[in-house]
């Protein structure tokens, strides 16, 4: 098995690398996706995010109202440290429970927006980075999420800076042009992984 980390900025188009990954055979372990699992109603992580941050972060059919944590979180680093220090264990552990289900040849790719702000890059076997310039980031992120330019540079503030991250990445994937360039790369970068994983089999 090979384990992969993929990480990038957000905006940087990392969601359509694990989708292309995923399309090519990869095992995909969406840390976003069980973040939002651990915290459905009636589970013990959204009853703890509650405890600590009071009911008025629920919607009135009684889920996690995101916008209005992500308000409440990411203007304060020490907010931000308390939701992490509950939503993180739970990830970490459906993340090892999917893994060990993976088959023993698999090339299993952990989509982390964290890895690289959460010091995680040991734990795999190669890190890929999806790197993208601010500018692109925060074109993206204005145009087709929504955000407002403050709000936009306020995400892009509370993450690791693009050095950082390319200086944990084993495999950068650049994703400052068109969608037509990423697909190519994308597929270079899975030959790269299926040719790794047979060497470690």
């Amino acid at each position: 098995m090979l384990k992969v980390g993929l990480t990038g900025g957000i905006g940087a188009g990392k969601s359509e690398v694990s989708r292309l990954l995923a399309g090519y055979g990869a095992v995909l372990i969406d840390a976003d996706r069980i973040a939002r699992e651990v915290v459905e109603p009636g589970t013990p992580g959204l009853a703890a995010v509650v405890a600590a941050f009071g009911p008025e972060i629920l919607t009135p059919g009684g889920t996690l109202d995101r916008p209005r944590l992500g308000s409440i979180v990411f203007s304060d680093a020490e907010r931000l440290a308390t939701l992490n220090s509950i939503v993180h264990p739970l990830v970490g552990a459906r993340s090892a429970e999917l893994e060990a289900a993976a088959a023993p040849d698999a090339v299993v790719v952990h989509d982390v927006p964290l890895l690289t702000e959460n010091g995680l890059a040991p734990l795999y076997d190669v890190v890929v980075v999806v790197d993208a310039s601010p500018e692109t980031q925060l074109e993206r992120l204005v145009r087709l999420r929504g955000m407002t330019e403050s709000e936009a540079r306020a995400r892009m503030a509370a993450q690791a800076t693009r050095e950082q991250r390319r200086a944990v990445a084993d495999l950068v994937i650049d994703n400052d042009g068109p969608l037509e360039t990423l697909e190519p790369q994308v597929r270079a970068v899975w030959a790269d992984l299926t040719e790794r994983a047979a060497r470690a089999a």
